[in-house]
């Protein structure tokens, strides 16, 4: 079955606190968004790649490539206003039927056996998200500013990549974009179609602050 990836790499890296968007940043001297790609090849080296880039991004990320001699073979989509439209231009470029999945380009840890559990869950349900268990106690604060403790059993933390049908996950986005899409299962589930989850695996953290950047360091030494 063809598989496809597409991966959004729209961050400006403001909580970063630096000039260079942090899907750029080097990691042990190599970009993270470069590791994230090599970590879908490492699983499937016939896997077609799709990188979701902002067009003011774009020669940059070229000069990258060939300034680190990067030549996996990869396809390049414009960004857009929101990650939603963003992938729905990522979408644009498969071509197949198939299998398809949506990562963060700044999440470049995911594991080779998280993205097989995904891709292979997704070929009999369709649609797949991989998720971590919630480790640390949470409360629900009302809008009166009052809070309780609930449940964190009833709770899991969602991660990509997130796998679909390619035919179902195009049905989603040619729905009217509203803020609730916050990524690519809330999507499909306004369809009315149910999410599969497939355990995930922690160090698939989501590189967003300068301390993030540190953990990252200590993962990379660990491979």
């Amino acid at each position: 079955m063809k598989k496809y990836v597409i991966v959004v790499a729209g961050g400006k890296g403001l909580r970063m606190g630096g000039d260079i968007p942090k899907q750029f940043i080097p990691i042990k001297g190599k970009p993270v968004l470069m590791r994230t790609l090599e970590a879908f090849h490492a699983y499937d080296d016939k896997i077609e790649l799709i990188v979701v880039l902002p067009v003011e991004q774009q020669s940059y990320w070229k000069r990258l490539c060939a300034d680190y001699g990067f030549m996996l073979p990869h396809t390049v989509a414009d960004g857009g206003e929101t990650r939603f439209h963003s992938v729905r231009n990522g979408l644009a470029q498969v071509k197949e039927d198939g299998l398809v999945g949506v990562h963060d380009g700044v999440r470049p840890f995911v594991s080779r056996e998280v993205i097989a559990s995904c891709y292979d869950a997704a070929a009999e349900q369709e649609a797949v998200v991989p998720v971590t268990d919630v480790v640390e106690t949470i409360r629900r604060v009302e809008p009166d500013g009052q809070s309780e403790t609930v449940p964190r059993d009833c709770y899991k933390l969602v991660q990509t990549p997130q796998v679909f049908t390619v035919g179902l996950l195009k049905q989603a986005y040619r729905q009217v974009y509203v803020p609730r899409f916050t990524d690519d299962a809330s999507v499909v589930e306004a369809l009315g179609h149910p999410v599969y989850l497939v355990k995930g695996n922690r160090e698939n953290i989501k590189l967003t602050t300068p301390f993030d950047l540190r953990v990252a360091e200590v993962l990379a030494d660990a491979e």
